[in-house]
This record gives structure tokens, sequence and C-alpha cells, in this order.
């Protein structure tokens, strides 16, 4: 590219620079000569060849200026005629393609963003980076070579071009720049690949020029992206092999630059000075001589922030005719010249607000306005960390190979440096991710999901002194409201991975209960220690020992500091190794049929990779898959890009390319859709495709982030209710709605909005005061790690002494004045009786509140003069929790009344009237259950009733437990390798969601894994590996136990998956099946490492329930019969409703293989009673056993020598879910259990130490229950 404008005022200037009166030639305006883009080639380019027409490539050059052209179209327009060169009147008829949205106006400045300069010798080549973005924010991304050669210029003529004989001639040379723009960051890639092209341009004659840079062009355009994951694409581009880097996930953009480069420039401070402008959304201006610096850093930094995504203008290089783009309004990250930095900093900042002015070259940041620079630190413990971190990376490759020998070989060479590359991007790219993680994890505990309410006061407010200007700044910015929408839609990225793989146990266990935040013991010994984050990990890989203490299932937590600790990468873990799939070598005549023969033996090769890769390596075959899916895509071979995109189903749905099908199949033609309709396959993909289509445009995941605001107006029962639960008080629906009750005693029912204010503003003052308690170490030194004080009485007189009454979560103490001290007063599970009285004091009689324990004679007295209806309220309330709490060995009976006590604080404290004690008793749960209805646990239920868990605690309400499975941990496994080694408790709940508890601690590892939307029917342990669940939208969806994520799924079954079975394996090595049945009696083989149906067959019934297979033949379980199938799928024996059972309206629930014993042992639904039958003769049941008490029986498993059977039956004449102990061999009924509100849906076996029950939607919960 130059420009030939003014030929005169260039041959003067050319004049004086040879007689020395000026030193520089002239900057020129550069212009645009080519456009090169695809398609290169087309069907209908190739028929034209072959009625003799123009072939692909034209040797004709064509020197034509595209501006020039543009000019010429407008002047038509106007009514004027370009002219041919003859004179004529014939306009021009010349196609150019211009790419959409490509300004070849601003192009070329960009191209030379320092001017387009003559030269009078010859330069070095030059690179440099470009990023354009569109108005949607939309990326494209260039690289630009400028490179010189010589021009001929004659003293004595004043046109273009003379021969090059002359003897007064004088050579000089010009720049010419090529630009290849991509929609992804290859710039390492693409700048090989230019320094390629420019071996084959600098010998060659300029006539040559179009043709083969076309040429290099519909190369590149041939080749394609490689799919997220470890998998690279390379080709060969003479002299040099070149590598195109997948991106680590499909939210990570391609990695192909050298990340450790701006900390080749910068200390550690100052980048994260950097990164804090850039959180903050300040107007970044990076500097410097060098314009490919620019680039690389601005994008380095975009990276460093990752998943934060920069909101405003991203021009990492602007040129001199751009400057004043540095005066907009907004915030932006720009970059210029070093050399324009004075008038930058003077003449810009003097029209705006301060700039963040970056000095690459020198490794300075400063403010336009001073010296200093006024941005708020980075939260410390983040920091450090992070200075901690970059003080340990390695970035000086040369130190890397001293001790390797010279390779003689380039390419090899040039491999060797990128596997470093890429080992040091990634652990930079940890070491940022780290960054973010540590500044944002604790936004998680205050968003409302089922609002979408993120409560930034109180996140604030939770935040060290030191850190809150840092937060008060990130808060309001684009940036990070765009984050909180991904975190309220449950993004799983890398931040999200990284966040739960860093939490601590004690999170965890602090998290399985729904209690008010306050500051622990543990937090308050350490408050003025220096704040570093701290991880802890379990490497236990067994059930715990649940004893009979009420205290804490778990230990003394190790507390490991982040400086110590490697912390697990946020991407996929663990790194796979990096595989590459060489492309063939490029076809020399681009034409038609060439491309589409390249693309066949593009195809065939990856065919052949499919092939040659290990069944069970689901991984690597999908990223085969995707990329033979593409390459059909764009050789026309729809269905084919269809059943490889199918594939991904069942490999690796994480990088199923939903829009690319979704496109495909609407530009499926008539042909293609009969096709397709004859391929089961592609037609259940197209309805899958079509049906997710139809979801997304019904889903709001994109829905606005709010604010949490005190109500204006007054409120109805369900706008208190949300609103209650938008401000992170409280979530559960049956405690607010007593709350509700209680503000709205004695008047219409509404809450008045500023009885609401005084309500939230008395509670958050509590929680104020409660980080301000200050204890004596004695009091510390008695308190567990984990107590917190939330409530503190006055100064009152005692039985022992004057002092403040303090309340924690498990005891009262007092707190003694004049010489601090302490002393306990009662737990709450020791007290025995609490009553109000009224002591003597002159002539007056304070009321005073007596506490009468177990452990002690005496009764503790305490006049606590006004307060004390409120702490009598209080105590009695947390007295009876605990009782209940211990009973029914459930936690959250505690944590709810403890919930239920300072609500009944904050009630008094905002009503201030006499009606505030009777409001608040409408809080008193729990003591009013006590003295209402006396919950008595029988004997046999306490003693065998070890905990329980309520997996829907981070929800509104209780969701029923549809599906329990238990999957052994693996001794020795160390935390870096696949999974912790822990045992998993698996939970499904309502609408697909599955949790996962660590069984170790049964403390909650995932809070909710999405399978689909629709309730789960069944799960199976297939290996230590995957757990696969069937689910009413006839899916099924393999979870990895690794990643903790569904990123599999079958969809060959018709309708709802009903039951999963894992099949025998008659040799050590021979391979693994599993079974699945659907309910309309579909029955399919799988095999296991191909994920492939190996049969299927049908049996006829009313709705197959469940399979299981017993001695080489299968027991099909449906509701009006069971059948024995051989494997072929031939009925064998089929087993009718007993005879006693045939005219009621029952049906088989399920049914229990007792292999040892040669029995079937069956329930039904509406039947309290079990039938046993002979396996032998099963004609009729030999035993029934009556269940007393029993409605109905759902589930049934096998336990030692002990049947455990689940089901509803009646309690104290109420409905109740029951559990049965059946003695397998003497057939009667060794234990009754009563611990669930509602039916047992589900029972599991854990080891044969335990089994867990999970109970239907009125209850809610899992009990884990001891086995003896």
């Amino acid at each position: 590219m130059y420009s030939m404008l003014d030929i005169e005022n260039f041959s003067t200037s050319c004049q004086s620079h040879q007689q020395g009166k000026i030193k520089e030639l002239p900057l020129l305006g550069a212009e645009v000569l080519q456009v090169h883009s695809p398609p290169f080639v087309t069907k209908e380019s190739a028929s034209s060849e072959t009625q003799g027409h123009a072939p692909a490539f034209s040797r004709v050059q064509r020197r034509r200026s595209f501006i020039k052209k543009k000019k010429e179209r407008a002047g038509i327009a106007n009514g004027e005629t370009a002219k041919g060169s003859d004179g004529g009147g014939g306009t021009t008829t010349e196609d150019i393609s211009v790419p959409k949205d490509l300004d070849l106006i601003a192009l070329p400045q960009l191209c030379f963003p320092g001017g387009l300069q003559i030269a009078s010798e010859q330069r070095e080549d030059s690179y440099h980076y470009l990023v354009f973005t569109d108005v949607f924010g939309n990326r494209t991304h260039a690289v630009v070579v400028q490179y010189y050669r010589p021009i001929q210029f004659f003293q004595d003529v004043g046109h273009q071009y003379v021969h090059r004989s002359s003897s007064k001639s004088s050579r000089l040379y010009t720049a010419y720049g090529i630009c290849v723009i991509s929609k992804y960051p290859y710039y390492n890639a693409l700048r090989d690949c230019l320094s390629c092209l420019l071996t084959q341009l600098k010998p060659s004659r300029m006539g040559d020029f179009e043709e083969r840079v076309k040429e290099f062009s519909a190369k590149l355009a041939l080749v394609p992206i490689p799919p997220p994951g470890q998998l690279h694409v390379v080709f060969n581009l003479r002299p040099l092999q070149i590598g195109l880097p997948s991106r680590e996930d499909k939210d990570r953009p391609a990695v192909d630059l050298d990340l450790h480069l701006p900390f080749l420039c910068f200390r550690p401070r100052q980048l994260l000075q950097i990164i804090t402008s850039l959180l903050t959304e300040q107007r970044v201006v990076l500097l410097s001589c060098d314009w490919a610096r620019l680039t690389l850093l601005a994008e380095s930094l975009m990276l460093f922030i990752h998943p934060l995504v920069w909101q405003h203008p991203f021009v990492p290089i602007l040129s001199r005719q751009m400057l004043d783009f540095l005066m907009a309004p907004t915030a932006y990250l720009m970059g210029c010249h070093l050399h324009h930095y004075e008038e930058v900093a003077a003449e810009v900042a003097t029209e705006t607000d301060d700039l963040i002015l970056v000095n690459i070259d020198y490794g300075t940041v400063s403010s336009s306005w001073s010296d200093g620079i006024d941005l708020p630190d980075v939260p410390l413990a983040a920091a450090e960390c992070f200075i901690t971190r970059v003080e340990g990376l390695q970035v000086h490759y040369d130190l890397e190979v001293c001790h390797l020998g010279a390779s003689t070989e380039l390419n090899e060479r040039r491999a060797q440096r990128k596997q470093w590359q890429r080992k040091l991007n990634a652990h930079i790219q940890n070491i940022t991710l780290e960054l973010i993680v540590i500044i944002f994890r604790e936004v998680h505990d205050h968003l409302n999901y089922e609002h979408r309410v993120f409560n930034s006061e109180e996140f604030l407010r939770s935040r060290e002194p030191a850190d809150q200007p840092f937060y008060k700044k990130v808060l309001d910015t684009h940036i990070f409201h765009s984050f909180l929408r991904d975190r309220l839609n449950r993004k799983m990225d890398a931040f999200t991975r990284m966040e739960l793989s860093t939490r601590t146990e004690a999170y965890r266990l602090r998290s399985m209960t729904e209690s008010p935040r306050r500051p622990t013991m543990q937090e308050l010994a350490r408050k003025y220690t220096s704040p570093e984050s701290r991880l802890s990990k379990r490497l236990g890989a067994s059930l715990p020992n649940l004893g009979d203490s009420g205290g804490s299932l778990v230990g003394p937590l190790r507390q490991t500091s982040f400086k110590n600790i490697q912390v697990d990468s946020g991407m996929k873990s663990p790194q796979r190794p990096v595989r590459f799939f060489k492309l063939p070598e490029f076809p020399p005549p681009l034409a038609y049929h060439y491309v589409q023969n390249y693309y066949q033996e593009m195809i065939t090769l990856l065919g052949k990779a499919i092939s040659g890769a290990a069944s069970e390596d689901s991984y690597l075959l999908a990223r085969y898959h995707y990329l033979r899916g593409f390459v059909n895509t764009v050789a026309g071979k729809r269905l084919d890009a269809l059943e490889d995109f199918q594939n991904l189903y069942k490999t690796d749905t994480d990088i199923f390319p939903g829009e690319l099908v979704n496109a495909l199949v609407d530009s499926l033609q008539e042909g293609e859709q009969a096709l397709a309709d004859r391929r089961p396959e592609i037609k259940r993909l197209i309805s899958l495709v079509k049906r997710d289509h139809e979801r997304e445009r019904a889903r709001h995941d994109d829905e606005g982030v709010k604010r949490f605001q005190l109500p204006k107006k007054h409120m109805q029962l369900e706008d208190f209710v949300r609103h209650v639960q938008e401000s992170g008080i409280v979530k559960d629906q049956g405690t607010i709605h007593r709350l509700f009750e209680a503000l709205t005693v004695g008047q219409q029912k509404q809450v008045d909005p500023e009885i609401f204010r005084v309500f939230y503003t008395f509670w958050k003052e509590t929680e104020a005061e409660a980080q301000e308690v200050a204890l004596p170490s004695s009091a510390l030194e008695h308190l567990e790690a984990n107590e917190c004080v939330f409530k503190l009485s006055s100064s009152v007189k005692t039985s022992h002494g004057v002092g403040k009454i303090a309340m924690t979560q498990r005891r009262l103490f007092l707190l003694t004045e004049g010489r601090p001290g302490y002393m306990e007063v009662t737990k709450f599970r020791d007290i025995e009786e609490v009553k109000i009285s009224s002591a003597p004091f002159l002539l007056l009689r304070i009321p005073s509140l007596k506490i009468k324990t177990t452990l002690r004679k005496e009764t503790f007295e305490v006049n606590l003069k006004s307060e004390v209806d409120l702490w009598h309220l209080m105590v009695k309330e947390m007295w009876a929790g605990r009782k209940m709490a211990d009973d029914h060995k459930d936690p959250q009976y505690m944590q709810q009344a403890l919930t239920n006590a300072l609500l009944m604080d904050a009630v008094v404290g905002c009503l201030q009237s006499q009606k505030a004690i009777f409001a608040a008793t409408k809080l008193a749960h729990f003591d009013r259950m006590k003295l209402e209805v006396p919950l008595m646990i029988p004997k046999t239920t306490s003693e065998t009733l070890k905990h329980k868990i309520n997996p829907s605690l981070d929800l509104t309400s209780p969701q029923a437990v549809d599906v329990l499975l238990y999957t052994p941990g693996q001794l020795g496994v160390s935390s870096d390798s696949e999974g912790d080694g822990n045992p998993k408790l698996w939970c499904a709940l309502s609408d697909g969601k599955v949790v996962v508890f660590d069984a170790a601690s049964w403390s909650m590892q995932q809070n909710q894994v999405h399978v689909g939307t629709s309730r789960v029917n069944c799960m199976l342990g297939v290996d230590r590996q995957q757990v696969w669940i069937g689910s009413q939208d006839s899916v099924i969806y393999i979870i990895s136990t690794c990643s903790m994520s569904c990123n599999k799924q079958l969809t060959d079954h018709r309708s709802e998956v009903t039951g999963l079975s894992l099949g025998e394996r008659s040799e050590k090595y021979s391979p693994t099946v599993a079974y699945s049945c659907s309910a309309e009696g579909t029955v399919m083989v799988w095999d296991v490492s191909t994920l492939q149906v190996r049969k299927q067959f049908r049996v006829s019934c009313d709705r197959l329930q469940s399979v299981q297979l017993c001695n080489g033949t299968l027991w099909c379980c449906a509701r009006d019969c069971i059948m024995e199938v051989w494997k072929n799928g031939m009925l064998h024996r089929k087993i009718s409703l007993p005879e006693q059972l045939c005219g009621s309206p029952t049906a088989f629930s399920s049914l229990l293989l007792y292999h040892e014993r040669e029995q079937l042992w069956t329930a039904c639904i509406d039947v309290g009673e079990l039938c046993v039958w002979h396996l032998r003769e099963p004609t009729k049941p030999f035993q029934r056993i009556q269940l007393p008490d029993c409605a109905g029986v759902t589930c049934l498993i096998k336990v030692k020598n002990q049947i455990w059977v689940g089901g509803r039956g009646w309690s104290s004449e109420k409905s109740r879910g029951k559990i049965y102990v059946v003695d397998a061999q003497r057939h009667t009924v060794e234990k009754e259990l009563v611990a669930h509100l509602d039916c047992v849906q589900t029972l599991c076996s854990a080891e044969d130490r335990y089994v867990l029950s999970g109970a239907a939607r009125e209850d809610g919960k899992i009990a884990i229950w001891k086995v003896e």
C-alpha cells in the first residue's frame, strides 16, 4: 500500500533529500490496493471454468485503488460517467468484493499508524496487531506486516514508471502493508503465516504480487478453527509449521500470545494498579514506541481479568489521525505512540477527567494530573497472594533450556519454545484467576437467585474497612454488573470451578445451616492478624464415624495459607496432554474441485483419527467429531455434519455448537430433510435442537441484576415474602409468614414500609454490633471455634455478680465486669426450666429471669429489667430448638430456632409498643410445637437415627428427595489427582437439580448440578468416573465425578427413563455393560466404554419401572407384572399381582432380588405388606410379611442380612414417612422407624454401615441411619 497522489511535490522532496536539504522524506497517505475474502471458489465458479471462462486465479495484475473506486461509484450515482482509458463511454464492470463492516477508510491508518514513510535504504520487516470492535461489542483481530520494496524514481520524469536502467535514477524504498483479519485472536500464528508469505513475496516480481497474496488468503481460509479443549490444529506453510491453539473452554478466548510480557514490563504492584484501573473502569491509555507491544499488553490485560469482560471502547492502537478518540467521555482502554505522551497528558487531560497513563517502555503507571495515582488498593489478601505467586514465576526461557543442546531442526526448536510458553501461560492464567476469585468469591453469599437481587450494602458492610474503597468503586461498574448476571445464571465457568474447589471445609459446613451472619470465635481470635485467605482440604477417603454426641461432625480443621497451597486450576483439571491434528498439504491450484478433494482428504484423516482413538477417550473423540462436523459443514455435507454433532451428546456436550447446528437444521433442503427423517439419530437431534432453541427463546437469563432496595409501598404477604428474601435476612417461606403475622398483629394484614425500614435497620445494626463484640481471652478459650455471639444484654445484676449475658447458638454465658471474666450459665440442651420471677429491690420488685439446669443445683437468676420478657421468649425458643435438634438429630432445628429468636429481638426493637412481646410470640415456633404437640421420638428411632441433612437449604421451600445414590471413595487419592477421593452422596431434587455431598463430612460439595429440567427417576454409579442419571425427559445424563459437570447425554430412549442397572462381568477384562429401561417397555444394553447401544428390545407391560440383572437373566418390574427376560429379549417367566390383590387398584412398586437365598421380594404401592417368592418357582409368594401401620411401600434395599423398606404409614394418628427393617431370614419386622414428615421415596446403602433415606416434599430431608 502506498500513495502517488502528488507526484510533483514528492519529486521536489526527493531532490531536496538527495541534495541534503531535508533529512527525512515526507509521509504519504496509504490506500488499499487489494482485498481478498472468502469464499474464494464456489460451485458456480467451477462450472464457469468448465465452460471456458477465467480460471480461479488470473495472472492479470489489477492495481486499482479501492478508495478511488468508491469515489467513482459516488460520481456515477450523481449522474457522472466513469470512462475507460480509450475515452469511450463504457462504465467499468470490475467486481470488487469487500467484507461486511470493514472500514476501508480507517484501515490504512491502522496499518500504518505512524504514517507511510518513504525510505532511502532497506528497512526490517515490522509486525503489529489490531483489534476492531463493532457496535455490539464483538471483536475482530488482525496482524499487520510492513515490508519494504524498492521503487525507481527519475528526476526528469513526472509520472509513475520509467525503465529501471536509466543512469539518472536513484533507488528509494516504500512500505507495503499486508493485513490478515480473523474473528479469532491468533496473533502468533498469523504472524508466522505472514512471515512465510514474505519469503515468497520478496523475491517475486510485482506482477505476481496479487496472485500470491490471494493464494495465501485462500489457503488460510481452508484452515478449520480447533474446538475448545486440548486439540490443536497444525498445518504446513513452508518453511514453517504453523499451529493454531484451541480455547481452554467455550467461555475463554484462544490464547496465542506471550502472557508473561506484562511481567517483563511491570512489577507486580504496578500490574495490580493497572488491573484495578480496569476493574474500576478508568480511562486508561497505553503508551509505547513499539506498536506491537500496545495490542499484546492490552489483550493480556483482558485475559488477566477474565471472567470479567471489559464493556467499554477497546482500541489498543490509535494512529496520529485518531488521537481525538481520547476525548471520549466514557471509560476506555486505548493505546498510542510514546511520542504523544506529553500531548496526551497535557491537552487531553485538561479537557476530560483524569487519565491513567501506562508507559510500557519505562514500566510506569501514572496519572495525567499528578505524579501519583489516585486508585484504591486491591484487597490486601488478594494483593499479597498475587505478589507471592508472581515472585515464583519463571519467565525467562533461556534459564529453562540452558541445560539442553542446540536443536538443528527449526520446527523442533519452535515446538519446544511453544510448549514452554503454553505451560507458562496456563500458570499465569491460574494466578490471575486466583486473584479474581479471592476478590469476588464472597459475592455468592449476598445473591438472591430467586429474585435476581444483589445486596450490595450488605456485601460492602462485610468487607474489611481498608478494602471498602475498592469495592465501592467496583460495585457500580458495568463490568461487575455483567459478572453478577453470570453468577445469578449459575454459569459454570473457570471462576466458579476454582471458587468451588478452594472452599474451606468450614465454609461448606457453615453453608449447610441457614444462620444469620455473625463472626465466629475463630474469626474474632484472628481479627487483627494479617488477613490471608486460607484453604482446607479433607483427605479422608471413607465415611465418618457418626458418634452419639450432638457436636460437630467435623474435627478441628487444618488451616493452610494461600501462599503454601497449590490451588487447583480454575480450568478443567487435571490438565490433559495437548494433542495435534495435522492438516493435509494445501492443494496448489485452488479451484473448486481441488478444494472439495482437500475437504474429503481432511474428513478421511479425521475418520482414521476417530477409529484410532481409544473408545474410552471420549474427550478426544468429541474434538475429532466436532472438527469433522465442521469440515462436513463447509463441504456441504449437512447430514454427515449433523451425525458428527449428534455424537457430541455421547462424548462431550460442553462443546456442542448449538447455533451452528440450528443453522444447519434450518438450511436442510427438502431432499435432505426426507433423508434425515429416515435416520433416527439425526431425526432425534433435529427435534432436540428445535426444542432447546424454543427453550432458549423463552428463557430470561439476561434479565438485569437488581440491587436491594427498601420497599416504598404497603406490602401484602406475597410482596413481603419477596422483600424479606431479597434482603437476605431469611429465605424460608414458613418463617417469613410467621414474621408477617408478628408485624401485623392487631392491624390490617399488610406491612407498612416504615415498619419494614425500622425492622431492617434494627436487624443490620444488631449484625454490626456483633462485629464489634470484644471478648476476653478467657471467653475465647471456653467457646468452640465456630460459635458466634448473637445477643448481648446490657449490664445487669445476676446471682453471680454484675455483667452482661451473651447468647451463642450453643449456650448462655456471663461476661463479668470489673475484672473481666467468663462464667458459663448453661448450654441450651442442659436447661431444665426457664421462668420469670420478681426479685425485691428496696420497695420495688424487679422482674428477673430464672434458669434451672441439670448440671447445677442452684438456679441462675438475672435481673434483666425491661428486657426480661424478650430474653424469656428467646431462651425458651432456643431450648426447644436444641431439644428438637437433639431428638431428631437435625442441626437445622437449632439454626431455625436461632433465626426465630433473632427475629423476635428485631420485632420487639422495631415495634416498641406494649404489643411487641405478644407479636414476638408469633415467632416462638418450636416452643409452641413443644407445648401443643409434643413430638415424642420412639426410642428405636432415636437410637438408630444418627444425623439429618437438608439438601434444600439453598432454596426457598423444601424439595422432594426423588433419588439417592452413594458412591464410595478411593483410598490413596491425593487432591492433585482426579477427584478428591472422598465418598459422595448424590441427591436428586425436583426439576433436574442434583446436589452432591461429601460423605466424609456430610458437607455440601456442589449445591446444584442441572440435568435438564424434568424429574430424575433413577441414578447409577457406573464406575469411578461417571454417574448415570435417568430423567423424565427421556435422556440419560452422565455426570463426571471429577469435574462435577454433566457433559454427556444418551438420547436414544423415546420416553421417560425409569430404571438403570449395571451388568455382570463374566471376566476381569470383559467390557462393562449397563441396562436402561423406559416407561413404554424399551430395554437398552449399553457398552459403557463407547456409550453405544449394543442391543435393545421391548417388553409388553404397563409402565416398566426398573430392571435388575440376576444370574444371566433380566428382571423387569412393571406396574402390572414382574418379568424374567433372557438377554436377547425373549420372555422367560412372568409374575402377576398376587391373587388377593388382583381386584384392588394397586400395582407393584419395587422388587428386590436376594441372590444368596434365591428369593424375590416384591412390594406394592398401596399395600402394607411384602411378598417373598422362590426364584425357581415364582407361581405364588411363599411368605407374606405384614408391615404394621403401613399404607404403602415405595422402595426396598438389602443391607447385610436385613431388608430395609421405605414407604408411608401412620404414627400418632398422622401420616408419616416410615422405614421398616425386616430380618431376611426370619421374615419378621425388627424395627419400625419414624423420622420423616412425608413419605420415604428413596433408600440407599453406604458401605453397609449406614442407610440413607430421602423423603417427599413436605419433609424434604435426608436421614442417616446406623446399620446393626
